[in-house]
């Protein structure tokens, strides 16, 4: 076949573009927040935490990028289920079929009666932008309703398609790039997000750091004796353990829910957690607030009096803690893609196994300059250990065992 037909037998929606528009995306926002930090270390000002208010309401720069991190992971994640979309679809339906125009489904052999249904359905299907028998199967076999039809006209569209030589009926009734919807990224992403924000905020309930003691919060038990303050995000925050916990509890539930694979969504889902990590980290510099030892690295960032740590109250300078991680996850990210387009050498679930990993190696490397952590502590013996860290060399150990044993388990399959 050649270059013309190829590119005629794949439908419109599966057509590759030159470059992702979220590479152009990326880059703008790196060099904008590249240029204010470069400014920052130039002038030793800070920016406002407050971007522009709306009615009096005051919208923080923190919320903005929280908010521009999720909506850019997510998007990765749909082009990547995208991507498993398309080669699905092109490795499981062939060109002959695809190619067909749809008014092969309409002759003679397959006829369609009476005639002014005929006409009735072609036209709904050209509305639809609907030209080849690739087109309809591919929306038939994601979702038959977005084809705009009654469920007669299903049925009678449905007998005529199965007719057509080389049709396989499961690619209507159970198609096997039905599970790779970019859809179901948009769909599942509140349930994630509710879960891992109650995920987030439990953790650091659970683990509140030192600085909490001013607000009269030295341990969990004393959130529980003033639930108001379990909701009142101002004071304390979220810890990123908790909200990992949380999303792959919802994650789970929505896989459940519409039949989709968990593992495999998985390893899509954490290459967009990590990008929203990554930019999201930048609102912790424009808040000032979670700031490494002090330190007079050509590097380092200026932190006002009025957002200093009492204990630190002499220092001006900081370790740019959020900088490092937000480093170390651009890093995880570049990582994670590289896996994803050699995902077939890999075994499901093991993308979302590295991502936890390395997580876990950079954030234990980062309570090395971390400040108001809270540390282990068994009974009245408090450990020189950082729950954080504690978590994370369990959560490193745990990842790698389990990489160890799926490997080890897959070639004791393939030997026997």
């Amino acid at each position: 076949m050649n270059n013309v037909s190829e590119v005629k037998a794949v439908p419109k929606l599966l057509r590759h573009p030159k470059i992702e528009w979220y590479w152009i995306v990326m880059g703008l926002w790196l060099v904008g927040l590249v240029a204010l930090f470069g400014w920052h270390l130039w002038t030793g000002n800070m920016p406002s935490a407050a971007a522009f208010s709306i009615a009096g309401l005051s919208v923080y720069w923190y919320g903005i990028l929280i908010v521009s991190g999720i909506a850019l992971g997510a998007t990765i994640v749909s082009r990547l289920a995208w991507q498993r979309w398309r080669s699905t679809f092109l490795e499981s339906v062939p060109d002959s079929v695809r190619g067909l125009p749809i008014t092969a489904v309409f002759q003679k052999e397959t006829a369609v009666s009476p005639p002014q249904t005929a006409v009735s359905l072609q036209n709904k299907l050209n509305k639809r932008k609907i030209h080849t028998v690739g087109d309809l199967l591919l929306l038939w076999g994601t979702d038959p309703r977005s084809l705009g039809l009654n469920e007669a006209e299903q049925t009678t569209l449905k007998e005529a398609v199965t007719a057509l030589p080389e049709v396989d009926p499961d690619w209507l009734d159970d198609a096997p790039w039905r599970i790779w919807n970019p859809e179901h990224v948009w769909s599942g992403i509140i349930i994630c997000l509710i879960l891992g924000l109650i995920g987030a905020r439990l953790y650091h309930v659970l683990t509140p750091s030192p600085s909490m003691a001013a607000v009269g919060i030295e341990s969990p038990l004393d959130y529980f004796q003033n639930p108001q303050l379990l909701f009142n995000l101002r004071n304390g925050g979220l810890g990123i353990y908790g909200g990992l916990a949380g999303g792959a509890l919802g994650l789970l539930i929505f896989t459940r829910r519409y039949k989709l694979p968990l593992l495999p969504w998985a390893d899509m889902a954490v290459v967009g957690v990590v990008i929203g990590q990554a930019f999201g980290r930048w609102g912790n510099f424009m808040n000032q607030e979670l700031y490494g030892r002090p330190t007079n690295l050509p590097w380092a960032i200026t932190i006002d009096p009025l957002n200093r740590l009492p204990a630190f109250a002499d220092f001006s300078s900081f370790h740019p803690a959020f900088l490092y991680e937000s480093l170390w996850n651009f890093l995880t990210f570049g990582l994670l893609i590289w896996l994803w387009r050699r995902r077939k050498r890999l075994i499901v679930g093991e993308i979302t196994a590295v991502y936890l990993i390395m997580y876990a190696i950079g954030r234990t490397l980062l309570e090395t300059v971390r400040l108001d952590s809270r540390f282990v502590s068994l009974g009245s013996v408090q450990l020189p250990l950082a729950w954080a860290t504690f978590v994370s060399i369990l959560v490193a150990l745990t990842m790698g065992l389990w990489i160890m044993i799926r490997r080890w388990q897959a070639r004791r399959t393939k030997i026997s």
